[in-house]
C-alpha cells in the first residue's frame, strides 16, 4: 500500500506498445524504475506478428521474468462504442490508429464522463507500490493519442505528482 504521495513524488509513467520490441519495452520499463505495469486495454491483444509479445499471457510472463508486476484494470478501458467513435474520427482525418497524434474531442469528453469520472481512482492510487514507479500501458506509442494520458493526468493530480511518458524504441527509430 502507498503510504503517501511523497514516497516517490507521485510520478506515474505511461507506455505504449507500438514502435517497440519486447526488448526495448522491457529495457525502457527497467530504466525508468517501473515496478508495476497497469494494463488499461479492454482487449489485451495486439494485431501483427511483431507485437505478439504484447499479448496478455506473453506480456505477463515477460514482465514476471523481468521482476515487474502486472495488473489489468479493465474498468479504465474505453468501451467498444468509444473506440469506434475514435476510429470514425481517425477515418475522417485520414489517419490510422498507429499514426494517430491526438484524441478526438468528443472521445475525450465521453471517456471522461462515461469511464474516468465513474472509477474510484483513489483506491487505485492507494494500491500502487510505495517504491518504484507504476506505468499505465496501452498500445498507442504516443500518450496524446491514447486514453492512458487522461488516466495518467488524473492519477498524477491525485498523487500530487507528475506524468513521465515513456517511448520505447525512440532512440532506435
Amino acid at each position: 500500500m502507498r503510504a503517501s504521495p511523497e514516497t516517490d513524488g507521485g510520478e506515474i509513467a505511461t507506455i505504449g506498445v507500438y514502435g517497440s520490441t519486447a526488448e526495448s519495452f522491457l529495457a525502457t520499463l527497467r530504466g525508468a524504475d517501473v515496478v508495476l505495469v497497469l494494463d488499461v486495454r479492454q482487449r489485451r491483444g495486439v494485431r501483427g506478428a511483431q507485437y505478439a509479445w504484447a499479448n496478455s499471457l506473453r506480456l505477463q510472463r515477460a514482465l514476471r521474468e523481468a521482476g515487474i508486476g502486472y495488473r489489468h484494470l479493465p474498468e479504465l478501458a474505453p468501451t467498444t462504442e468509444l473506440r469506434h467513435l475514435q476510429y470514425a474520427e481517425d477515418a475522417r482525418v485520414g489517419v490510422g490508429k498507429r499514426n494517430r497524434e491526438k484524441l478526438a474531442g468528443e472521445y475525450v469528453r465521453r471517456y471522461l464522463a462515461e469511464i474516468l469520472d465513474r472509477v474510484d481512482l483513489g483506491t487505485i492510487a492507494a494500491s500502487l507500490p510505495e517504491l518504484g514507479r507504476s506505468a499505465l500501458m496501452c498500445v498507442e506509442r504516443d500518450p496524446e493519442a491514447c486514453h492512458r494520458s487522461l488516466v495518467a493526468a488524473r492519477l498524477a493530480g491525485l498523487l500530487g505528482g507528475s506524468v513521465l511518458d515513456l517511448r520505447p524504441g525512440e532512440a532506435s527509430d
